[in-house]
């Protein structure tokens, strides 16, 4: 039967039989569907990636999407840990051959085709189950071992989906996808704190006599700065460390992969920019800009 085209959170509100059975078309419409519509969607697929793997990368994406959603979008940090348990056994299931949700029937399939172990996604769920009982991190030790799995595992998944399998590039991508989730954490400081999360670490507060119940008065300063400042040149120094990736695979990849971390090192310079003043102004990057970004990178990796 066809699945219905419901956002995570709405899914398991509504569909309750488990006895249902969907067929693989049907799943890998609905994967298709959710990497095209959810509310925090990105281009999940470039158009410079082969169409071959598109619905590949839809799948990931929806593997991925389900585990962030029962961890941030439920409400409640016991259902949460409740609903991840759950989707690691559906995970576990699958890699048994015994797949019943669309997101896994369609995954399957994926996962065959390129030989994928079951790492990575487990990783994942780690991190999410992570958040529902981890809000502060002591120092950047802590902050590096959740991006171990929050982070880096969706850098091995790209790189399986496209053919590599070694240690070298997965180190490569390791700094790479740590950095780009630096980037995103000082980006959306006051969206974490929201959900009384702080990524930055705490040593870095008491190294200038900065204080949480400051950050949460939204206290910008000299101290504040000097925090923010540290932290951007670390997340720089990791995106330059993951450079040399770009230049170890195949084109149409390296452009996706320089895109990313030229849009992450955009997303630092524009915290510089603006004074490191995160509390004020959240950093974005801008249709134009992305565009610049574009034009910057093609030229050394093209043609194809």
């Amino acid at each position: 039967m066809p699945v219905a085209q419901l956002q995570p959170k709405d899914y398991i509100r509504t569909i309750t039989s488990e006895s249902t059975r969907y067929s693989e078309a049907d799943a890998v419409e609905y994967t298709r569907w959710l990497a095209t519509h959810h509310y925090e969607n990105f281009h999940v697929v470039s158009f410079l990636l082969p169409r071959e793997l598109h619905q590949d990368f839809y799948n990931v994406y929806a593997f991925c999407r389900w585990a962030d959603d029962l961890g941030d979008e439920i409400g409640d940090p016991d259902e949460s840990l409740r609903l991840l348990a759950w989707w690691r056994k559906e995970l576990n299931a699958m890699y048994r051959g015994d797949a019943a949700h669309p997101v896994f029937i369609a995954l399957k399939g994926s996962v065959e085709r390129h030989a994928i172990p079951i790492e990575p996604f487990d990783r994942l769920i780690r991190a999410f189950e992570q958040d529902q009982v981890v809000t502060r991190y002591q120092n950047f030790s802590g902050v590096f071992d959740y991006c171990l799995n929050s982070a880096n595992p969706v850098g091995h998944l790209v790189l399986y989906l496209c053919g590599y399998r070694d240690s070298e590039r997965q180190r490569l991508s390791d700094y790479t996808c740590t950095a780009l989730q630096l980037a995103n954490f000082w980006q959306d400081v006051t969206v974490d704190m929201q959900k009384n999360r702080i990524y930055l670490p705490l040593d870095l507060f008491d190294k200038n006599g900065y204080s949480v119940q400051e950050l949460f008065a939204l206290t910008f300063d000299s101290r504040f700065e000097a925090i923010m400042r540290e932290a951007v040149d670390v997340a720089q120094d990791l995106f330059e460390k993951g450079l040399p990736l770009v230049s170890t695979v195949n084109r149409r990849l390296a452009l996706d992969l320089e895109l990313f971390s030229r849009g992450g090192m955009k997303v630092l310079d524009k915290i510089r920019r603006q004074g490191y003043n995160v509390l004020k102004q959240r950093p974005h990057i801008g249709k134009t800009e992305r565009v610049g970004l574009l034009l910057r990178c093609l030229p050394r990796l093209l043609p194809f």
